[in-house]
């Protein structure tokens, strides 16, 4: 098989794929996106809360905290300016006994040690007047969280991407990749396979990214983490009308942010996610699990009635440290840090990916890959 030069191959449609491949495009490369699935986003991008995150919860010195923060920014921007529906909703962090408090202390100024200086302190009885259902003994407001059209973003991603001269293959899969004088050759299965040497190829496949990179033949073992999942479900409120109109947020845990509530754009009102480790990607819903979310729901929701509970969806957390270990930071792993000319993973992309995507899409363009960029 005679492999076909080209310039940029970016591995994966999802939000952030879209986003680099957009940000590459309008740069002036010649970019090609390979997606596997036949539309774009299926994956994580699609099967998560659509929240834009303020960056309240990161490490400051984090790139999750500093590429939330940035991202917020920029997501807010540019769906204004694409008419895409992004609303600064609010949301609501509460503390449902004393015992919380320090945490919601610490949360607050890590917060603004990341930059995020609008948070504001409100007592049980200012939240009943914004929320007479929720109990909390105190409550930390966030005026810059908010909701997104996750969808009608990414349509927005790819119609820029194209204007611009990009492409994307659908069921088209990376089967394997070697270096080669060019950069990086990869051979890619589907309707029609072929392979391509990429001068600069972006690993931005999110559950199966870990995948990818250990099937490029020369890229160290060592420079590749071990992958995790984490599946987190979701519960509709059905059959009863929406006490809410902010986002409600308990403590957040280890691996997750606690079942919260929100309102998607169409009205209805979810929570979700919890945590559960699994070995494969599978999206249903095991009805059991709502006994949990009753349990879990009722500590800041008190009237939250029985049998109101539906299986909705699930989506899955790409991890790259398992259970029991504080969560771990985006990684964007380029030349500097593998060796490997022309190639560029992106790991553990899980929340605040939606958020923190043209961040990340600026970083990858502009930052570290300023050698595979080069003229």
């Amino acid at each position: 098989m005679t492999a076909e030069r080209t310039d940029v191959v970016v591995i994966g449609a999802g939000v952030v794929g879209l986003a680099v491949a957009r940000r590459l495009a309008l740069a002036g490369r010649d970019v090609l996106v390979l997606e596997t699935e036949n539309a774009i986003g299926t994956g994580t991008s699609s099967r998560n809360s659509e929240v834009v995150h303020a960056g309240i919860y990161y490490p400051p010195a984090s790139l999750k905290a500093a590429l939330c923060v940035a991202g917020k920014q920029k997501l807010y921007a540019y769906c204004a300016e694409r008419g895409v529906t992004a609303r600064n909703v609010g949301k609501l962090l509460v503390a449902t006994s004393e015992v919380q408090l320090p945490k919601l202390n610490a949360i607050k100024e890590n917060a603004e040690r990341s930059g995020v200086t609008d948070l504001r302190w409100m007592t049980a009885d200012e939240v009943r007047v914004i929320e007479p259902e929720v109990f909390c003994v105190r409550a930390l407001f966030s005026p810059s969280s908010g909701l997104v059209d996750s969808h009608a973003y990414m349509l927005a991603l790819q119609g820029d991407l194209e204007n611009a001269g990009g492409l994307i293959a659908f069921g088209a899969h990376v089967k394997s990749g070697r270096i080669s004088a060019h950069g990086v050759a990869i051979e890619v299965g589907g309707d029609e396979p072929m392979e391509l040497d990429c001068r600069l190829l972006i690993n931005a496949a999110g559950l199966n990214a870990c995948d990818v990179a250990r099937r490029i033949e020369g890229l160290p073992s060592s420079a590749v983490p071990r992958q995790f999942y984490a599946k987190g479900n979701y519960f509709a409120l059905s059959g009863v009308r929406s006490p809410f109109r902010h986002l409600i947020y308990p403590m957040p845990e280890q691996a997750g942010l606690g079942v919260h509530a929100t309102i998607d754009l169409g009205g209805q009102t979810k929570f979700g996610p919890d945590v559960e480790w699994v070995e494969t990607i599978d999206y249903s819903v095991d009805p059991s699990r709502g006994e949990q979310f009753y349990a879990s729901i009722r500590n800041y929701w008190p009237g939250l009635p029985d049998g109101s509970l539906t299986p909705s969806y699930s989506g899955i957390r790409p991890k790259i440290v398992g259970p029991g270990v504080e969560a771990a930071d985006f990684v964007i792993s380029g030349p500097r840090e593998h060796g490997v000319a022309g190639l560029v993973n992106l790991f553990g992309i899980e929340s605040p990916g939606l958020t923190a995507s043209m961040a990340i899409a600026e970083r990858v363009a502009d930052g570290s890959l300023a050698d595979c960029l080069a003229a």
